[in-house]
């Protein structure tokens, strides 16, 4: 990636703290309508927040004469993409793959995402389907896809290309691009606005925070959500007493 923009630990941070209709709506006032992953949900249940910049990996249609054959799984080892992928990977990065919407096959199971979890890498997200849906859904590591599926990936899918422009559940993601998820689902962030994005999110999320116990103690929504000036005065002062995230 040329010209690449540093992204701080502390940016990564702040926008683990922030929720996913916060960050939309971020990007929503800097003219990005959707860029989050609608249908795509965590397995686990306990899934905590992670971000980190994406990993690309593109599926093409499977087919017979340029898929390794499945009657000698001692080739799965060659000219396969998807392991040269999970390999690749970096601590803290997230694997995001193009699987064209299609879950029929898994686009990985329980096997590669233990090598990419004690690799330190920070999520795995498909539009298609894993399996080993069980095992995964136990293990502290965030994977989300469409649904869980047993069949296995050269049935339909056929690994490509790493780190190229892709589409995931309809939205691009370029190399880079920032990813935040949590327990309701993924946002991709475009690298270039991450760190404003990570500071207005945190804002608002924190006006949000003291506007929730205005409202939950009676308020009414006009002139408390959006917050008029009175009630915006009170945040400050709020604010100023030292609360945070």
């Amino acid at each position: 990636m040329k010209d690449i923009i540093k992204i701080s630990p502390e940016t990564l941070e702040t926008l683990k703290k922030c929720g996913q209709g916060t960050l939309t709506t971020q990007l929503f006032r800097r003219g990005y309508r959707q860029q989050f992953l609608v249908g795509l949900a965590p397995l686990s249940k306990t899934t905590g927040p992670f971000a980190g910049e994406a990993f690309t990996l593109r599926f093409i249609p499977s087919r017979e004469d340029k898929d390794w054959d499945l009657g000698d799984l001692k080739k799965r080892g060659e000219d396969n993409v998807q392991w040269e992928a999970v390999e690749a990977i970096e601590a803290g990065q997230v694997l995001v793959i193009d699987s064209r919407n299609d879950p029929r096959a898994a686009s990985a199971g329980n096997m590669l995402m233990t090598r990419m979890m004690r690799k330190g890498v920070a999520a795995a997200i498909t539009d298609g389907a894993f399996r080993d849906g069980t095992e995964i859904g136990g293990m502290d590591f965030p994977a989300y896809c469409r649904a869980n599926v047993a069949s296995t990936r050269p049935a339909y899918h056929r690994a490509i290309a790493m780190q190229e422009p892709i589409g995931c559940a309809e939205v691009a993601v370029y190399p880079g691009d920032i990813i935040v998820g949590d327990s309701d689902g993924v946002t991709v962030i475009p690298r270039a606005i991450a760190a404003e994005v990570a500071r207005d999110s945190y804002e608002q999320e924190l006006r949000e925070k003291f506007l929730f116990t205005k409202i939950d103690a009676g308020a009414s929504l006009f002139g408390t959500y959006p917050a008029g000036p009175e009630t915006l005065a009170e945040f400050e002062a709020w604010k100023a007493e030292g609360n945070t995230l």
